[in-house]
């Protein structure tokens, strides 16, 4: 398969935008066919997540209100990266302390998963979080959460119902089922 067919190639950015956590930058780029064209893009610097696994199968969620959609959601724990470049591991490994307490003897990447490739380029690495430990939350000041422990199969069929809605918490919470599937069938 030749990928240059579809290719399409930036040549002028204009931001738009100049944000706390994201930018928004106008691009004009030249499509396969030769014509310019506008793209608009939000450009993020990266995230990365966390399914903590306990070995009793249970997970630990994070209850929260998401104010751009208006309801609570219950999703894996996340956060963005303190800066362009950070090892996406790094993050999970804070993000996950400091939302649930919790320290894992092993972490395991799932994916890095992009977003919404159509407009913005984040990408947000998802880990697998085993052998926990409990220790004391520190959320940052602006961080409202309540915990929720529930079984991973549980929260699986929460995903397949429609009850949860976040893209990198059913992407992480599918992946850490067939994660440990797998583990256990190699046991």
């Amino acid at each position: 398969m030749d990928d240059s067919k579809l290719r399409e190639i930036p040549f002028q950015k204009e931001t738009i935008y100049e944000g706390h956590i994201l930018h928004v930058e106008k691009w004009q780029v030249t499509c396969p066919n030769g014509h310019p064209a506008p793209r608009e893009i939000v450009v993020h610097k990266g995230a990365a997540a966390v399914v903590p696994v306990f070995e009793d199968g249970t997970t630990l969620l994070v209850r929260q209100h998401r104010v751009s959609v208006d309801r609570v959601t219950l999703e894996i724990p996340a956060g963005k990266l303190d800066h362009v470049g950070e090892d996406p591991l790094d993050c999970a490994v804070r993000e996950l302390e400091e939302e649930t307490g919790l320290r894992a003897e092993r972490m395991t990447l799932l994916t890095s998963v992009l977003t919404t490739p159509g407009f913005c380029t984040e990408q947000i690495g998802i880990y697998l979080a085993q052998g926990l430990s409990q220790g004391q939350t520190h959320p940052d000041e602006d961080e409202f959460l309540d915990l929720v422990r529930i079984p991973l199969d549980e929260a699986v069929e929460k995903v397949m119902r429609g009850e949860l809605r976040d893209g990198k918490t059913i992407c992480g919470l599918l992946m850490a089922r067939e994660a440990l599937k797998r583990q256990r069938a190699q046991a």
